[in-house]
């Protein structure tokens, strides 16, 4: 049997053709963007779609590190709710992100649903070589005006994790974490991350 074969001229043109289908940037819904069944992370921001470059392995790697690590810390005093990207998170109305780790008390498990959090006690992001100014500026302003109280930024560039905690509507600096260093959590008492360790996966 033959099958029909799609010639090069003929993919742009029904690529476009699927795209119509679609809303315009800037007039997406939320419940338009809830609705979407993708393998692909993609975040949300009034209206427009961000869709985020495709993790490397060092980067994976250093997330399932982390998330193993909170995750048995959490199950272990029975605490909460861990989980790693791709989950959406709405920090408010019109505004989604993907934490790369993000974890939610359990007094607050009201605010978890199959489809999306309502915020998150504390998140982690593995900044992007792409763009770290997205991980290290725009993700700490937003997370802040979410009022999610920890803030984790782990940087391959120079093997840290900074610590961030919530005061008012900004966060502040608990601790920069090197190699050689213990990274210690605020929220969870007793929660510590040994840098070096936690590179030394990427090595």
């Amino acid at each position: 049997m033959a099958y029909p074969m799609t010639k090069p001229e003929d993919a742009t043109e029904l690529t476009w053709e699927i795209a119509q289908l679609f809303p315009a940037q800037g007039h997406w819904s939320e419940e338009e963007y809830l609705s979407l069944d993708t393998n692909h992370l993609i975040e949300f921001s009034h209206g427009q779609m961000e869709v985020l470059p495709m993790p490397t392995q060092s980067h994976q790697l250093l997330v399932i590190a982390l998330f193993e690590l909170l995750r048995n810390f959490v199950l272990e005093g029975k605490l909460g709710t861990v989980l790693l990207a791709p989950m959406r998170v709405q920090l408010w109305p019109g505004k989604f992100r993907e934490p790369d780790i993000l974890f939610m008390r359990t007094e607050h498990d009201d605010r978890r649903s199959d489809k999306f959090w309502e915020g998150a006690d504390l998140v982690m992001e593995v900044v992007s070589p792409h763009d770290a100014e997205r991980d290290k500026v725009t993700k700490r302003r937003e997370y802040a005006q979410a009022g999610i109280p920890e803030y984790w930024i782990v940087e391959p560039v120079d093997s840290s994790i900074s610590v961030l905690t919530l005061h008012g509507s900004e966060y502040t600096l608990h601790g920069k974490f090197v190699s050689g260093e213990i990274a210690t959590s605020v929220l969870l008492d007793r929660f510590t991350v040994d840098v070096a360790a936690v590179f030394s996966e990427v090595g």
